[in-house]
């Protein structure tokens, strides 16, 4: 699963790359060359969602989000993990409300031709990847979930991403 983790967090990272160049080639076109990218606004708003969707999927394994645990540093071990499982449960129904929102929205765009302004780039293909980085971000999730519920695991193994991943790779394939 580690590897899944690493590829998806990938996808986010040169999609979050490609932004950033599209924005500064487009900018310096636009103020020095008088002649902006076409539909730079455009891709870079939809590749942008695209880029945190898909951080969203590695986010629902390593739980590498902002919380706070005041309550759950206050309780034993079992309700801490019914706490735990609580909020990987609200996580994922979150999730999946989401990634059925977003396919109706893909559905909505192929059928209503959706397209930015200047090169007429259909929307769909953008918003599918959107619902692909949602279905990746159920599986992480529900991932997650299980090893809270099943096997008892917290998030204080990941309090440090960075150790976890220098293990990971120090591991043999």
């Amino acid at each position: 699963m580690n590897r899944l983790i690493h590829w998806i967090e990938r996808v986010a990272g040169v999609l979050l790359g490609l932004v950033t160049v599209l924005i500064v080639v487009s900018a310096i076109g636009r103020y020095l060359l008088a002649r902006p990218v076409p539909d730079a606004f455009d891709l870079s708003r939809l590749l942008l969602g695209v880029a945190i969707i898909w951080g969203l999927a590695g986010l629902g394994y390593w739980g590498s989000h902002i919380k706070v645990d005041l309550l759950a540093s206050l309780l034993g071990p079992r309700a801490k993990r019914a706490v735990n499982a609580l909020a990987w449960t609200v996580l994922f129904g979150f999730t999946a409300l989401l990634a059925w929102k977003i396919w109706g929205r893909v559905l909505k765009a192929m059928s209503g031709g959706d397209a930015t302004m200047d090169l007429r780039l259909p929307h769909w293909p953008f918003f599918a990847v959107i619902w692909l980085g949602l279905a990746a971000a159920l599986i992480t999730t529900l991932w997650r979930l299980w090893l809270v519920v099943v096997r008892g695991r917290d998030l204080a193994e990941f309090e440090d991403v960075e150790t976890a991943l220098a293990a990971d790779e120090e591991t043999p394939a």
